[in-house]
């Protein structure tokens, strides 16, 4: 994938090597340029005018949730614009485990949620008098299936899972996590930021009832997000958010709501940003093979591996022998400095990294350190880029 690299800007016109992909993805010339030309050319408020300019604008828009739609394999119907995948898990918090979870229930997390999906289910219980339970994690990082087993029973009323961990690239079998919540009554939500961005996410074979990823780490802009909502759970779920464009009729003393996805999208619509995720998820189908971009990554990650293994003063964190086979990302720590500081030094070599606990506190003490490093790959990384950062790290002995 090396010719992709031409393809983003701030890539080439620096001397950087970015190594902070899982957090915020570059964006291509292809997205930058729709953006400004939606700003200069075709800006209008979707869905709120009859002439052109704002006729297209609703196209476009709607052309977006289609795009969306299609590449995880929903209908534009269950697709949900909201502004990041935390808003996203928030509205279903709220819009749905609220009025439908209640003193007694069992909400279900695992030990490699960050902040965005467990904060949101604390409050939850908190109001409801719901009890969280979470699967524990195998000593080699992988989730253990036979805990989720275990714990996901009769009284479990919701699970919120994540598809891959942001901290130390778990994956985890959501399918099989949903079938084990759907067999008991179950609601299962998703939370996909790491994983559709680099491979096939398909919901109807997943089979959840939620699911939310982030635009701005699959090449789209930021501020905008993406919920799935499956069509037989969306008359369960209350908007988060009420006003213009989500209702039907409106009198003094009450409302009748528009039909989804309309009603779950209330105030003007964030149209710059949608038709930024539909060029990026464009140029993902047009250039990012999903199966070589896993080879791709893979790669990267096999090699980083190997070669902090061989180093004493270097700590890595995850399951290391799957990472080998599909990973793209590392989290490490250095004998004798922080995480802060190797990332201070990494950046007087142009090499960006992620130090800290990557919001996931619980998750950083459970694997006994303060703050480490990550590093994370995309389509754009190249070997020489992960060089550089093992040569900067064998020099800090």
């Amino acid at each position: 994938m090396k010719e992709l690299k031409k393809d983003f800007p701030l890539l080439m016109s620096q001397d950087i090597s970015y190594l902070d992909s899982a957090s915020t993805t570059q964006k291509p010339q292809q997205v930058i340029d729709v953006v400004s030309a939606a700003y200069t050319k075709s800006m209008a408020n979707p869905g709120r005018g009859i002439y052109a300019l704002a006729e297209q604008a609703t196209q476009e828009y709607e052309n977006a949730r289609k795009a969306v739609a299609s590449f995880i394999d929903a209908t534009p119907q269950e697709i949900v614009f909201v502004r990041g995948a935390t808003e996203g898990i928030n509205y279903i918090a709220q819009g749905w485990a609220r009025d439908h979870v209640k003193k007694g229930d069992k909400i279900v997390l695992s030990h490699l949620e960050h902040h965005a999906n467990l904060l949101p289910w604390q409050r939850v219980a908190k109001e409801t008098g719901a009890e969280l339970v979470f699967i524990p994690l195998l000593k080699n990082g992988m989730l253990d299936m036979d805990a989720a087993q275990e714990k996901i029973t009769h009284g479990v009323k919701f699970v919120a899972i994540t598809h891959e961990s942001n901290v130390i690239g778990t994956p985890v079998d959501v399918t099989a996590i949903t079938k084990m919540a759907h067999a008991v009554g179950a609601r299962v939500l998703v939370d996909a930021c790491q994983s559709v961005p680099h491979k096939k996410v398909d919901v109807k074979e997943i089979g959840c009832d939620f699911l939310v990823f982030s635009g701005h780490k699959m090449m789209g802009p930021t501020g905008i997000g993406v919920l799935y909502i499956k069509k037989e759970m969306q008359d369960e779920v209350q908007p988060f958010c009420l006003g213009g464009g989500a209702v039907r009729e409106v009198t003094w003393d009450a409302h009748s709501l528009a039909d989804a996805p309309e009603k779950f999208e209330a105030g003007s619509p964030s149209l710059v940003q949608a038709i930024g995720l539909h060029v990026a998820i464009e140029y993902l189908n047009k250039n990012v093979p999903f199966d070589q971009l896993q080879d791709h990554e893979a790669a990267l990650t096999e090699y980083a591996i190997t070669e902090f293994e061989k180093m004493p003063h270097v700590t890595l964190y995850g399951p290391l022998d799957v990472l080998k086979k599909e990973g793209r990302m590392i989290t490490f720590t250095v004998d004798g400095m922080h995480a802060h500081d190797v990332a201070a030094y990494l950046d007087t070599k142009n090499i960006a990294v992620r130090a800290g606990h990557f919001c996931a506190q619980p998750l950083a003490r459970l694997l006994g350190y303060d703050a480490a490093v990550r590093a994370s790959f995309y389509c754009y990384t190249q070997l020489q880029d992960v060089k550089a950062l093992v040569s900067a790290i064998k020099n800090l002995k």
